[in-house]
């Protein structure tokens, strides 16, 4: 009989997946051998009814009572989107042991999500698998870095290929790959943009921008925003401005404005407000002049802040009258991923005279860039610089077959329409949790704040660390950051569907209706 079934059931998980079948209309056999019309159907409200009352445990019939009411209201954790691809049998080293030897041998400063960590094995479009062959959806994307999607098979013919040929030489010699990549990139950006200097990261294209605006202005003053992040190296870390990222140490000759933050600032969303500080500090901290001023038109670290409307055209003339450079840093917002355009600052209707960028140009090969004009990029040639491994003719044919993929498969508009619909579910879970502060971003750079009190807006950090944890159980993996490490930032690769964005708003409202 079913009743002996279901007392068998040792877990809550093997429970509900079998009350869940009842739930749906599944008809268990209860007489092998014999015809339908000796099936017995039972309904969900009597198997639960019947468990609660029968079970032994105490915590399998609280369990299953949960179960049961989530299956009634349709909160019940949902199956994966359908997808056609089977890992790989996976024999190397488990979680355990990989974490045992990063303990001994890895920097202690290198950190690790969740408080099981979860060993990740292979990758596969927007989906990435542990060692046991589990999917889980990737809402991170590496950090904002996997646009095209794991493993693409256009990149990685493309970096194949390359290796087969010419795997690294020298800029010295001459390459078709580094020339041909430079001119595709020139053509994806406006005005005068055009010249290309290839680096490894976006920390060092960063620093190579910051020195170029202090040698073509011959001032050392830079201003960048409170609550940015620009990189980790000696320069960059002085135009970052959060403490969580910032050692002792000499950061000379940069000044942070006020967080231009339409939701914790004190302006709200006007940015003509704000930008006076740009002003303030151009008087009274520096000589009247500056280098230049730092941006990233959504703040990815911060915690996917977007600056508010009109602040960016007003400190731009305030800018340009002090003699600076504009740079913005589009390493994290840059290559479609804000839908609504190619580049982060386009929808601010301003122009820099340097863009940087990182992450998604390689679709995770380590590549980076400075692209600036011909006449800003002349103050380079005063002196030798050099870098080894920048624009390496493997990184270049990466960021190449990248670019062609986000064209081909018109990933800048899926990040519009996705990310749209994803960033209205997620409002609707706004409107449903009181512990949600704030949705904010564009296109597959969103971000969620949680808070405590959503007048004070008191950071909810423990209850964030909870609920990535639990979603990643359900199969979602998402990043967290801004300062007091209470935001969500959904950054999944590109090829993001709706399902894929109905799956996590899924697993995240199950999450919050068991809080």
């Amino acid at each position: 009989m079913i009743l002996p079934i279901l007392l068998s059931l040792k877990s809550f998980s093997s429970v509900f997946t079998f009350i869940s079948l009842i739930g749906s209309g599944f008809s268990p056999d209860l007489i092998s051998g014999k015809s339908s019309a000796f099936k017995v159907k039972m309904t969900f409200p009597l198997a639960a009814r019947i468990l609660m009352r029968r079970s032994p445990s105490l915590h399998l019939r609280r369990n299953f009572a949960r179960a049961a009411v989530e299956v009634e209201n349709g909160s019940a954790a949902r199956e994966l989107p359908p997808f056609d691809y089977t890992p790989l049998p996976y024999a190397g080293p488990t979680a355990d042991e990989i974490l045992a030897k990063r303990r001994e041998y890895l920097s202690p400063s290198i950190l690790h999500s969740y408080k099981n960590p979860v060993n990740i094995v292979e990758g596969k479009k927007q989906y990435l698998f542990d060692e046991k062959g589990r999917r889980y959806v990737d809402a991170f994307g590496g950090i904002a870095t996997v646009c095209c999607g794991h493993c693409h098979p256009d990149v990685v013919e493309a970096i194949v290929k390359q290796t087969t040929k010419l795997q690294h030489s020298t800029v010295l010699y001459l390459n078709h790959a580094i020339a041909d990549f430079a001119q595709a990139l020139a053509s994806k950006l406006p005005g005068e943009l055009k010249v290309v200097f290839f680096t490894n990261s976006g920390t060092e294209a960063n620093e190579l921008a910051m020195l170029i605006a202090r040698l073509y202005t011959g001032c050392h003053d830079i201003i960048s925003v409170r609550n940015a992040y620009h990189g980790n190296a000696a320069g960059t870390m002085g135009a970052t401005a959060q403490s969580n990222w910032k050692f002792n140490v000499v950061q000379s000759g940069v000044h942070h404005a006020v967080n231009p933050d339409p939701y914790r600032g004190i302006f709200g969303s006007d940015g003509e407000k704000y930008a006076r500080d740009v002003q303030d500090i151009i008087n009274f901290s520096t000589s009247g002049h500056v280098s230049a001023f730092m941006f990233e038109a959504i703040q990815g670290v911060g915690g996917i802040v977007e600056l508010a409307p009109g602040y960016l055209p007003a400190v731009y003339n305030t800018v340009k009258e002090a003699g600076g450079l504009f740079i913005a840093d589009e390493v994290q917002a840059g290559f479609g991923r804000t839908g609504s355009h190619f580049w982060g600052f386009e929808a601010h209707n301003v122009v820099p005279d340097i863009v940087t960028m990182a992450k998604g140009i390689g679709n995770g090969f380590p590549l980076g860039a400075v692209v600036t004009t011909q006449e800003i990029a002349e103050v380079l040639t005063h002196r030798n610089y050099f870098n080894t491994f920048g624009g390496n003719p493997v990184s270049t044919a990466a960021g190449m077959a990248v670019l062609k993929v986000i064209e081909k498969e018109q990933l800048q508009k899926n990040a519009f329409v996705v990310g749209s619909y994803l960033k209205q579910r997620l409002n609707t879970l706004k409107e449903k949790y009181e512990l949600i502060g704030d949705v904010r971003g564009r296109g597959l750079m969103l971000g969620v704040e949680f808070v405590t009190d959503r007048e004070l807006k008191t950071p909810a950090n423990k209850e964030t660390l909870h609920v990535m944890d639990q979603m990643k159980e359900s199969g979602v993996l998402v990043g967290k950051g801004g300062y007091y490490g209470n935001v969500f930032r959904v950054t999944p690769p590109l090829c993001f569907t709706k399902e894929d964005a109905d799956f996590v708003a899924d697993a995240m409202d199950l999450t919050l209706s068991r809080m």
